[in-house]
């Protein structure tokens, strides 16, 4: 069972997705990432947005730890539901309508605009890759607040994403399975 690792609702257990559609973050990687973004301060009061959500693990993780917006994306029913759980366990442990969620697709979501991100996490399904899996990162990149920051999730024996323009690796860093590219915007 996933949990909150630290912050304002930490210890508090998330509602799963379900059913095998979704690939959870391990424990041990979303505390090396978030120990990560907490010690060069890329959660506090920033804008987050958690693409291909899943639970909504990662960005309720994120409102936990002070981000000051957290808006999950997400298409399949049964793990919008459970993002919306997880939203409203955040929220009231944080007091405030931190996390919201949007149901529909990514590039839905990437196309209709809002305000820029400060951190866009993105964990799509492996199966997404080549253009397709590019043009989502390109939709992600012009989402991002100047100097903002990806952090893309992808299996560690794939080949390496292709980078948008406009982003400078910040860092690879691979948890057993799991490789996390870490991009963030050049202006």
């Amino acid at each position: 069972m996933s949990r909150i690792i630290a912050g304002a609702a930490a210890g508090r257990p998330l509602t799963s997705v379900p059913g095998t559609g979704t690939r959870p973050t391990t424990d041990r990687t979303k505390e090396a990432l978030f120990s990560w973004l907490e010690a060069r301060d890329w959660l506090d009061g920033t804008a987050v947005l958690d693409l291909f959500a899943g639970s909504g693990a990662l960005g309720c993780e994120a409102a936990s730890r002070g981000a000051a917006s957290v808006l999950l994306v997400e298409r399949e029913r049964r793990a919008v539901a459970a993002c919306r759980a997880n939203a409203a366990l955040v929220n009231r442990a944080r007091g405030a309508d931190v996390v919201q969620v949007r149901a529909g697709t990514v590039e839905q979501a990437l196309a209709a605009g809002g305000e820029p991100a400060d951190v866009i996490l993105a964990d799509p399904p492996y199966p997404l890759a080549g253009p397709a899996l590019e043009a989502v990162l390109e939709a992600a990149a012009a989402r991002l607040a100047p100097g903002g920051l990806i952090v893309l999730e992808r299996a560690a024996r794939d080949a390496p994403p292709r980078r948008p323009a406009g982003l400078e690796e910040v860092e690879v860093r691979a948890y057993g399975e799991t490789a996390l590219y870490l991009w963030q915007d050049e202006r």
